[in-house]
């Protein structure tokens, strides 16, 4: 296995895996939305992808977006989407992808990376502790949504 950072012209190759992501997260199945949702991340550098490879078979994948901590004056990655294929779980693809992730974060001078999961996603929570992540005990999170 190997991981790529994924350019425009791996879309259909991550699109299945997103689109696999989002019914996980019961949005129904959309692969030509999800091809080119993906496509425009790309093509507008508004995220980075990685991408995990066995020969040229895709496995899984993680998806970062930039922001940035206003009181530390740096940047930050929200570490939004990772999906490893059912087949292929429990073999590290999902821990070499948080790696990649991390590697990065420090490559582009970040204060570090952040990510937010379902509560009930106690699969991921077990991942993101043993990669060293500590879940949050000191802010509160609020969303409003403004459009459907």
């Amino acid at each position: 296995m190997h991981i790529i950072r994924a350019t425009l012209a791996h879309a259909a190759a991550i699109a299945p895996l997103f689109d696999a992501y989002r019914q996980f997260y019961k949005a129904p199945s959309d692969l030509a939305g999800a091809r080119q949702f993906i496509a425009e991340r790309l093509e507008r550098d508004e995220s980075v992808i990685f991408l995990a490879l066995e020969e040229e078979q895709a496995l899984g994948f993680v998806q970062l977006y930039p922001t940035f901590a206003s009181v530390a004056m740096q940047r930050l990655w929200l570490l939004n989407d990772l999906f490893v294929e059912p087949g292929v779980r429990k073999q590290g693809v999902g821990v070499a992808l948080m790696q990649q992730a991390e590697v990065f974060a420090r490559e582009t001078g970040s204060r570090g990376l952040f990510l937010r999961t379902a509560l009930d996603n106690e699969t991921a929570q077990r991942l993101y502790e043993r990669c060293g992540w500590t879940r949050d005990s000191v802010f509160v999170r609020y969303d409003k949504l403004v459009s459907s």
